[in-house]
């Protein structure tokens, strides 16, 4: 019985994060550079928004490019970006026939104006979808967020908008990022890290983490059937006893 015939359609997480980890050394172990681990991770992309779509996952968040990643060597970043050129275009079509919306987070006033552009072009064909929301992480990290966030909130309160009092963890979430979107109930990170690496910090307070030692390339629909398996045999108690649950 596969992972997918396991699963109780009715308690699916609303929203799914993932590491997207391993591309690199997939490809080194192949004798290959790292360029083409990415090459082969797109399918596992594409892979994976299936199976979010297939399940009924409303939201999935990947993680493709931190602000970290633009201190790798030129050659790599200039190939990421290249790569996701092609891969925003190629995609397009699918995401319209699966229903499925795209929506970008993080700094993306960094991007390369022609990845920048395909992207916005991207995200207003795809707008009109109404199933799954695919959010691609794009030069971003959690703590610049954070900072972009307290600079806001300090702003209004110098601006007389708000008081300091007034200042809530909701107020916080409001001006993060996602603002937009539910707190992940599942970050998942491939090729065997088990930390969260700068990556909704806030968000994942409460979020339910699975690690695996696949590689990202590896990592297909059955793989992410098991995460959603192993999810819903946890319990989420969000700091209250078993039996208040109960």
């Amino acid at each position: 019985m596969s992972y997918k015939e396991k699963i109780d359609l009715e308690r699916v997480p609303r929203h799914i994060a993932i590491i997207m980890d391993g591309n690199g050394r997939w490809a080194k172990e192949r004798g290959k550079e790292r360029s083409y681990g990415h090459q082969y991770g797109v399918e596992s992309v594409r892979a994976v928004t299936e199976a979010a779509s297939d399940t009924g996952v409303k939201f999935l968040t990947l993680y493709t490019f931190s602000t970290e990643n633009w201190n790798r060597p030129d050659q790599e970043v200039d190939a990421l970006m290249s790569l996701l050129v092609m891969a925003i275009e190629r995609e397009t079509p699918d995401l319209m026939r699966n229903n499925v919306r795209l929506d970008a987070i993080g700094d993306l006033s960094r991007m390369p104006d022609e990845v920048k552009a395909r992207l916005d072009r991207c995200i207003a064909q795809t707008s009109v979808n109404t199933g799954t929301t695919v959010i691609l992480a794009l030069s971003y990290s959690s703590r610049w967020e954070i900072t972009k966030a307290v600079r806001h909130l300090a702003d209004e309160v110098k601006r007389g908008v708000i008081t300091e009092d007034q200042i809530t963890d909701r107020m916080i979430s409001e001006s993060l990022e996602t603002a937009a979107f539910p707190d992940p109930d599942l970050l998942i990170r491939t090729g065997g890290e088990q930390r969260i690496s700068n990556f909704l910090l806030w968000q994942a307070a409460y979020s339910e983490l699975y690690f695996t030692d696949t590689y990202w390339p590896d990592f297909g629909k059955e793989c992410f059937f098991q995460a959603i398996y192993d999810y819903q045999k946890r319990e989420r108690r969000f700091g209250k006893t078993s039996e208040q649950l109960a």
